[in-house]
């Protein structure tokens, strides 16, 4: 295999060539940077590059973001206009292409997912490590069946039986990951009323609480919980994901999600911001060695 065309600083492409496991949210991202590096390289702006594939500026940060697939004409276009023109490299960006463009497991619940959540599911199964925060829900990955069909119904009110099913469903599928072999490292903080917010009735919130205890038992999740006595200088008001990636070319991300939504940060000072905000959450909260008894004391109270 010829070596791709490197431009100084950039990721050795290639190698992704020889990793199939690389899913292809990864894949996606990484083209697009390197798409990014090559039109600066060249000194083009966005707009002229989306005018090179009858597109717009809008189009150019798409793709440069890795937010949507590689068409194979818009793709020859712009390596032609950044001055790829071997026919060895072009093939191997293609061959990234093909890979970027492969559908991931979640794609068949395309019918319900929707185009801002897939992103985050695609980088949730290539982070290494995901952080989050919660201050009305567990998070998806910690849920049960029964408690992720309360909330899902509490987000889509009016929504038909057989779609807030598939959703759940998707949300179990999610989880796999906690289990599967080179799992990522989960470390989630839940505000005290998380806990004791009784969605779906006694039943359904005590079948959650010992499912929670069982997740305790993973080594890749650790659990805290914010006591009500947690300050707001260190409190967030919001959720917060920040997902940590063993790919020396994928940089951190900082999911925010929405009612209808998400925002997507990856800026330095976007992602030092925010891992300062969740450090103070893990200091001020509880240990992660007292989240087994409070569970259990909790169960109690149920009766």
């Amino acid at each position: 295999m010829t070596a791709m065309r490197q431009l100084d600083g950039e990721p050795h492409l290639e190698r992704y060539l020889e990793r199939p496991d690389a899913g292809p949210t990864v894949v996606r991202i990484v083209l697009g940077a390197q798409l990014r590096r090559l039109r600066k390289a060249s000194g083009i702006s966005r707009e002229a590059a989306g005018r090179a594939i009858r597109g717009s500026h809008a189009k150019i940060s798409r793709l440069e973001l890795g937010r949507v697939s590689f068409k194979q004409r818009d793709l020859t276009d712009l390596l032609t206009l950044y001055g790829v023109l071997d026919a060895a490299d072009r093939a191997e960006y293609f061959a990234l292409a093909r890979q970027a463009n492969t559908p991931g497991w979640w794609h068949q619940y395309n019918d319900v997912l929707a185009d801002w959540f897939e992103l985050h599911i695609g980088l949730e199964e290539a982070a290494s490590v995901i952080r989050t925060y919660e201050v009305q829900f567990l998070p998806g990955l910690l849920q049960t069946e029964h408690y992720a069909h309360v909330v899902t119904r509490l987000g889509y009110p009016d929504a038909p039986l057989p779609k807030i099913d598939r959703l759940v469903k998707l949300r179990m599928e999610r989880q796999r990951l906690l289990t599967r072999p080179g799992a990522p490292k989960v470390w989630a903080v839940v505000d005290e009323a998380v806990l004791r917010r009784p969605f779906g009735g006694t039943a359904v919130m005590r079948a959650q609480l010992e499912h929670l205890l069982a997740i305790l038992e993973l080594p890749s999740v650790t659990l805290q919980f914010a006591p009500f006595s947690v300050g707001a200088n260190a409190a967030a008001g919001s959720p917060i994901t920040i997902l940590r990636f063993a790919e020396p070319d994928l940089p951190d991300k900082v999911y925010l999600e929405q009612l209808t939504g998400a925002v997507y940060l990856d800026k330095r000072e976007d992602i030092d911001q925010y891992t300062l905000i969740m450090d103070r959450l893990c200091v001020e909260a509880e240990p992660p060695e007292q989240t087994g008894p409070f569970l259990r004391a909790l169960l109690d109270e149920l009766g």
